[in-house]
Parts: C-alpha cells; sequence; structure tokens
C-alpha cells in the first residue's frame, strides 16, 4: 500500500475505533427534541436540524467550562429509563453507520439520577440498551464491540461511588473508569483513594489531562494517580522543545501511554487553534501512541468519519496515519489482549488493505 491521500468515501468504508466519546454529547437532535416533549424539558429550539447548529455554536466558545454546560439539554432526557434506553442503543448504531468496529463509550452515572433511578439501575438501564444496539448492529452486518468507561465528576464527591461502580460491573460490559468535566481547580490527586482502589481491582482507567490545565495535570495522572491513558494531553507539547523531549513526554512516548486525542472538541474549547496544527499530527510523527476520538459528536457536530477527513484535508494525513490511530486505539483498548489482537488482524488490516 502506497502513501497515498484518501476521499471521503474511502474514509467512510473504513474501519475504525474510538476510545474517547461520551454519551450524552452524541444524542441524535431529532432525540432530543422527541425525549424533550415527552419529559417536559425547554429547548432552545425545537427543530432537530436547528438544535444541532446551536449545539455547535453554543460549544465554538474556546471555554471548555462553557462547552460543558451545553449538556444541560441532553442530560435533561436521559433521566428515565425509556430515555436511557433508547440513547444508548442509539449512540451503538451510530457509530456502526460511521463505520466503527470498536468503541469506548464513557458517561457518569451519578448525572442520570434525577429521575429515581439507582446508580445501579443507570449502569443496567445504559448496558442493556448499548447490547441491543450492538444486537441489530450486528444482524444488519455492520457489527461493533463497544465498552463502557464509568465516569466520576472531578469537581463533586462521588467519584469513590463511580469507582465502586466500575468494580462492581467489570464483568457485565463496564471497561473502564475515567474521571470528567472542568480540569483547572479540580486536579485528578484529590480523588487519589477512588484510583487506589481501581488498581487494587485491576480495574483500567483513564484520566481528561492537559486540555484545559497544563503539564502538571498530565504529570499528576500518570505519575501519582497512576492512569493509563490520557483524555486529550494536547498539552504535553509544552514539554517538546525543537523535537526535544522532555521527561514526561518521554516517559508518554516511550511506555507508549495513549493520548485520546480530540482535534474537533479541541478548538471549540480552545486547546488547540487550528486542524493543521493541531499537536496529534506533531506527536504522530515523533513516535506517540496517538488515537483519534469524537469526544461529543453532537456538541462538536462531528463524526469519525469527518475527523478522519478533516485531518487528510487540512494536515495532510494519509491512509496509512488513519490506520496508524486505529491501530494505536486498539492496541490501547480496555478489552483483553486477545480480543484486541483478533479485531487488528481480521478487520482493522484487512479493512486498510486498499
Amino acid at each position: 500500500m502506497t502513501a497515498t491521500r484518501v476521499d471521503a468515501d474511502v474514509i467512510r468504508r473504513l474501519p475504525k475505533a474510538v476510545l474517547h466519546d461520551h454519551l450524552d454529547g452524541g444524542l441524535r437532535p431529532a432525540t432530543v427534541v422527541e425525549l424533550a416533549a415527552e419529559v417536559g424539558h425547554t429547548l432552545p429550539t425545537t427543530d432537530p436540524d436547528e438544535l444541532a447548529a446551536w449545539y455547535f455554536e453554543a460549544a465554538n466558545s474556546g471555554d471548555l467550562v462553557r462547552y460543558i454546560a451545553t449538556f444541560e439539554h441532553t442530560l435533561a432526557v436521559m433521566q428515565t429509563r425509556e430515555g436511557l434506553l433508547r440513547t444508548a442503543e442509539e449512540y451503538v448504531l451510530d457509530l456502526a453507520a460511521d463505520g466503527v468496529v470498536y468503541g469506548e463509550v464513557r458517561y457518569a452515572p451519578e448525572l442520570n439520577t434525577n429521575g429515581g433511578l439507582s446508580l445501579a439501575e443507570v449502569v443496567e438501564t445504559v448496558q442493556e440498551g448499548l447490547a441491543a444496539g450492538m444486537a441489530k448492529a450486528a444482524a444488519a452486518g455492520t457489527p461493533v464491540r463497544v465498552g463502557t468507561l464509568l465516569c466520576g465528576m472531578r469537581m463533586f464527591d462521588r467519584v469513590r461511588e463511580a469507582a465502586d461502580l466500575a468494580v462492581a460491573f467489570r464483568d457485565a460490559g463496564v471497561v473502564g473508569f475515567d474521571i470528567a468535566g472542568a480540569e483547572a481547580g479540580f486536579p485528578a490527586a484529590d480523588h487519589l483513594a477512588a484510583f487506589e482502589h481501581l488498581r487494587r481491582e485491576s480495574v483500567p482507567f483513564t484520566i481528561h489531562a492537559g486540555e484545559a490545565d497544563g503539564l502538571s495535570s498530565i504529570h499528576q495522572a500518570l505519575q501519582i494517580c497512576g492512569a493509563q491513558r490520557i483524555g486529550h494531553g494536547v498539552r504535553l507539547t509544552d514539554d517538546i522543545v525543537d523535537g526535544k523531549l522532555g521527561r514526561l513526554a518521554g516517559w508518554v512516548r516511550d511506555r507508549r501511554v495513549a493520548l485520546e486525542m480530540c482535534p474537533t472538541s479541541n478548538l471549540q474549547t480552545g486547546a488547540a487553534t487550528s486542524i493543521a496544527e493541531h499537536p496529534i499530527t506533531a506527536l504522530k510523527d515523533l513516535g506517540f501512541r496517538v488515537t483519534l476520538n469524537t469526544d461529543n459528536r453532537l456538541v462538536s457536530g462531528t463524526t469519525m468519519t469527518r475527523e478522519m477527513s478533516l485531518l487528510v484535508e487540512e494536515a495532510g494525513w494519509t491512509v496509512e496515519d488513519l490506520r496508524t490511530v486505529t491501530v494505536n486505539a486498539l492496541k490501547s483498548a480496555f478489552i483483553p489482549f486477545d480480543e484486541r489482537k483478533a479485531l487488528i488482524e481480521d478487520v482493522v488490516l484487512p479493512g486498510y488493505a486498499l
């Protein structure tokens, strides 16, 4: 296979893997409108196309806190069993339609209990919806494997409860853990007891770091909390000068710590200035294990096909680059080695043999 550029139609057909994608950031606009009407929640608009545009525009503030605030409306329709079942099932079907063969979806159960569901009931319901979606996708000839990451919200006090849930459901579809929410002012080490508990129970975890906060947040996530992956990590370039890696950057590269990078989302939150200059390309070229992700498909108005296309069009990526980040994602997925190996050898590599 020669180093060549690829067009959008080819990209759409390529097998993809996504590690960093939030359930409450990826609803279909029409679903939000319908569910909001059922629960009596007022939206900025009841036209699905206008709502999609509102999300994208509201998120383009260059501010992570305001970006997070757009989730008010999706969370409002995810407080009932019916809402969770539908959004989880549609989540899987949307991944399958985008050519994703492996995905990890993350969400914070504590944000879905306003309707009276317990934390465990939230997890059970989401898993039921994801299973229904995977069954439908397989029946349609577009199989996709989806694992779940449970999140604790770093600015609240229920992170340990979320970690306990991850341990309890690790044999029922939950493959790992994360903490999410505003980074600045809410250091990951504040929840060290939760991460120590996860390590004792052999549950892998990733941590949002190096997006709205600097190198210290990445160092803390890795060296104090023990994260196996880093969510975003764009600020790692602060430890690279003229191609020379500092100690932290060297640690991340040499130990193959996966960086869950989300170009469009990073532009919206001000963590990057353009697709062409997004750190993902420089880090890829320096040998880091970068992965490509959507973060929040509704909020960012994106898909994996779109993220790949933008990098091809604006950063000069080739099909080999797309294959590399896809294989990287599967190498660092939180599922057993033999399952990762089979996906790479049986699905991904044949799919990139153009």
